[in-house]
């Protein structure tokens, strides 16, 4: 299917803007429209991930809303007097964290606080979970949902990726051909599917995906995103749409849109792999963590520490201590990874990690929790085993410096050396 898009830009022809023109010898009629076709191939492979990426001012977003729908203009509303988590009002509670975990936002303390005064990163998670939320909601069927991820922190029209993509702006497209998987079909992005392709699937879009967080951050919201989407647990097809050629790697698209090329090219390469380092450390080490941990910021006496580093830059905290009544145990004790680097996996390889060498070390590793994203990960894992299952916790029995998990649910795991 071929598109074909004209850029225009109407502007009053001021003295001012005619003597600008004059200066530089700028054919003015000629700047102010740009024309650029686009040629997508008919697919016969099903995709879950897509990425529409170039340059400020290549037409990404314009091309996109010719895909996708004026829904791509949508923005989402953050009331500042609520917390993140009530805003998902519309789903149970674990489901609701079950969703913020998945896009890396795995901070229970942040839960509680207003849109407004989190983070740009953490900003970026919520808006992302808030389109999965509505694609993903039974009572909207398979209706696509597409946002743009800054537009509410960044003060922006949905357009601003460059000054010709505010602009007016006129596109055609090619009549489906009998044989193209979008003849039979209305919408134009059809025609990135094969026919074969259960179009009942959602469709989320995420226009200027990671543009206002740092690259670190980016790298870790891609990488979430599209572990939990190949893993089933965000059941849906999702485009980004970006100017950062950096995502592509840890997004680890089926198919991009090179909007600077103008090429279309399906692509399977894995992600790159992401080696960290754990080394012992200082108990000071744990306060640059404990305001992101949900329980008490104190460390038990008797707890030995560790951090997980990568490429030279820490990157989560985890600490281990006796288990008290019991010789010979310890459990983990605290486990935190920071938010610039939730959801690409570090947390359970690192948890996994310090059990096992704990384990070397003759002792056996229990671990309690009432986070989603440490108990999925345990329950899924061969290495851990499930002991118990409370819904209100358990006493902490009268032993100083240990306060149980009363009025907590929690799930107890064994590790199994």
């Amino acid at each position: 299917m071929r598109f074909e898009i004209t850029l225009e830009s109407a502007v009053r022809p001021s003295f001012r803007v005619q003597q600008a023109a004059g200066m530089f010898d700028v054919p003015l009629g000629e700047k102010l429209r740009e024309r650029f076709v686009v040629d997508i191939p008919p697919q016969s492979e099903d995709w879950r991930i897509g990425l529409i990426v170039g340059p400020s001012g290549s037409g990404k977003s314009t091309l996109a809303r010719r895909l996708f729908g004026e829904r791509l203009a949508a923005e989402a509303d953050w009331p500042r007097d609520r917390a993140v988590i009530e805003v998902f009002d519309g789903m149970p509670l674990k489901q609701a964290a079950g969703l913020l975990t998945a896009v890396g936002f795995a901070s229970p303390p942040a839960w509680l606080r207003p849109y407004h005064v989190l983070s740009n990163g953490e900003r970026a998670r919520c808006d992302l979970a808030r389109l999965f939320a509505e694609a993903l909601d039974p009572r909207r069927g398979a209706e696509p949902a597409a946002r743009s991820e800054g537009a509410a922190q960044a003060g922006r029209s949905r357009t601003a990726a460059g000054p010709a993509e505010q602009t007016a702006s006129a596109s055609t497209m090619d009549a489906p051909k009998p044989g193209d998987s979008a003849a039979t079909e209305g919408e134009p992005w059809h025609a990135l599917l094969p026919p074969q392709a259960d179009r009942r699937l959602p469709l989320v879009v995420c226009d200027e995906f990671t543009s206002v967080v740092d690259r670190q951050a980016a790298r870790a919201i891609a990488a979430g995103t599209a572990r939990r989407i190949r893993e089933g647990r965000l059941p849906c097809r999702f485009v980004a749409v970006t100017c950062h050629y950096d995502v592509t790697d840890w997004l680890a698209p089926d198919w991009v849109l090179d909007m600077a090329a103008k090429h279309f090219a399906r692509r399977c390469l894995p992600r790159p792999p992401i080696r960290v380092e754990i080394v012992p450390c200082r108990r000071e080490a744990w306060r640059a963590y404990r305001r992101h941990h949900y329980l008490s910021g104190s460390l038990p006496v008797a707890a030995r520490c560790y951090l997980a580093v990568w490429e030279g830059e820490a990157a989560g905290f985890c600490a281990t201590a006796p288990m008290p009544g019991r010789a010979g145990v310890r459990r983990i004790s605290r486990l935190v990874v920071l938010p610039e680097y939730q959801g690409m996996g570090i947390g359970g390889a690192f948890l996994d990690a310090v059990a096992d060498w704990t384990a070397r070390g003759g002792r056996r590793v229990t671990i309690t929790a009432a986070h989603p994203a440490v108990i999925s990960h345990c329950r899924r894992s061969p290495k851990w085993a499930t002991t118990a299952v409370r819904k209100l916790g358990s006493r902490p029995g009268g032993l100083p410096g240990y306060a149980g998990s009363w009025g907590r649910a929690v799930v107890s795991f064994r590790y199994l050396a």
